[in-house]
């Protein structure tokens, strides 16, 4: 009853996916919540509100003017702590972003100070307007979390981007602002790499990148919390060490394969975050390089492919990798999840404004193994950490069912 003694509004708007709230709401009041359900008037047109009623064994509004309070887009919000509007049509998305309050859900989140999840459910086509997303990245800026629609078959029978997210994904979100975290991965050891490799030119200088290490720390974080016992193998960074985390330091590529080899025997996940240089030079100096008055040419050696050499191991294990591309990136990340034989890779454009390196946020394209692809909007890392798992977790949950 992780949920006990919280109380949520659950608003459910006119979407063919509102009977899906019907299992949210079961999955939230089976968790201890106390959850009153506020209907849209179109909403009633696609499921009754006894339904709700009998569920939740409370009354279900829906009307601004004909309760008996009169007063119920106040009264309502007295103890709540959270309001989840799911699913969320194009024309209240719309409506909450230009503060329109023609209805009591919508008057009633005008006057809410408590955390407010969006899950939006419409046709790919209305996802995509571009007055909609101006309208998401609204309520994003008002502090409003939007948990993306997943995409499949759509109502229309067109295949897209639209559905509904799965309860799942849904309840994981109230709970995380309730800071209430799963502990899913109990009993998991999870290899997590992070940060750049350096390879020494001399005792002086060394070849790197710009990675931060903020993207495989929120990982090793997030995994903790969930429960598992993490082993975070990382390059030079200027991040803090994690606490409860095994912590070892692998500045170079070869320091990182060597760390990561003699602990895989003990995990059941490799999650390889860390961008690993790609060459280094083949005859590192002992001394420092002095400038000649001319041009200097190193020669450079390919380093180890850590992921390629444990993915031709074909280890049995959930191997997860990273691309940081420039231009074509799916393409790109499918021929790594191919060649290195992945159960999953995070793909991202760091051309882009928040996708790149040193940055809180991210833009990442995730792709499976049956090369399904999932594209993920701006985010902060730290809740990118947790799509990535929850992604593992129903990889894991897959293999262990077809077994």
């Amino acid at each position: 009853m992780i949920l006990a003694d919280k109380k949520i509004l659950l608003g459910v708007t006119g979407s063919i996916a509102a009977y899906k709230a019907i299992l949210i709401l079961r999955q939230l009041t089976s968790a201890g919540a106390d959850v009153t359900v506020i209907m849209t008037a179109s909403a009633k047109r696609f499921v009754t509100p006894l339904t709700f009623k009998v569920l939740s064994k409370k009354e279900v509004y829906s009307d601004l003017f004909g309760q008996e309070d009169g007063l119920p887009h106040l009264s309502l919000l007295e103890g709540c702590g959270l309001i989840l509007i799911a699913p969320a049509t194009a024309n209240f998305i719309n409506k909450m972003a230009s503060g329109i309050a023609d209805d009591l859900l919508s008057s009633l989140l005008l006057s809410a100070r408590v955390p407010v999840i969006v899950a939006p459910a419409m046709d790919g086509d209305m996802w995509k307007n571009p007055i909609v997303q101006k309208s998401i990245s609204i309520l994003r800026e008002t502090g409003v979390t939007i948990i993306e629609p997943e995409s499949g078959l759509l109502a229309s029978g067109k295949e897209g981007e639209g559905r509904l997210a799965r309860e799942d994904r849904i309840f994981e979100e109230v709970c995380h602002q309730f800071n209430i975290i799963k502990r899913d991965l109990s009993g998991e050891v999870i290899i997590v790499t992070a940060g750049p490799t350096r390879e020494p030119v001399d005792p002086v200088r060394f070849l790197s990148n710009r990675s931060s290490g903020k993207m495989g720390y929120a990982i090793a974080i997030a995994a903790r919390d969930r429960g598992a016992r993490v082993i975070l193998i990382s390059g030079i960074t200027n991040l803090p060490k994690p606490e409860k985390v095994e912590f070892i330091s692998a500045p170079t590529t070869h320091e990182m394969r060597e760390a990561v080899l003699r602990h895989l025997p003990e995990a059941s996940m490799l999650i390889m975050a860390a961008a690993v240089a790609d060459y280094r030079p083949k005859r590192p100096n002992i001394k420092k390089l002095k400038k000649s008055g001319s041009s200097l040419s190193i020669e450079m050696e390919e380093t180890e492919d850590i992921l390629e050499e444990i993915g031709k191991k074909n280890t049995k294990k959930i191997l997860v990798g990273f691309a940081a591309e420039t231009d074509a990136v799916i393409n790109n990340a499918v021929l790594k999840l191919r060649k290195k034989n992945l159960d999953l890779i995070v793909a991202n454009d760091i051309t882009l404004e928040g996708g790149g390196f040193e940055s809180d946020t991210n833009i990442a394209t995730i792709i499976d193994r049956d090369e399904r692809v999932q594209e993920l909007p701006l985010m902060y890392k730290k809740d990118l950490a947790q799509i990535i798992l929850e992604r593992v977790m129903a990889l894991k949950e897959r293999d262990v069912t077809n077994t």
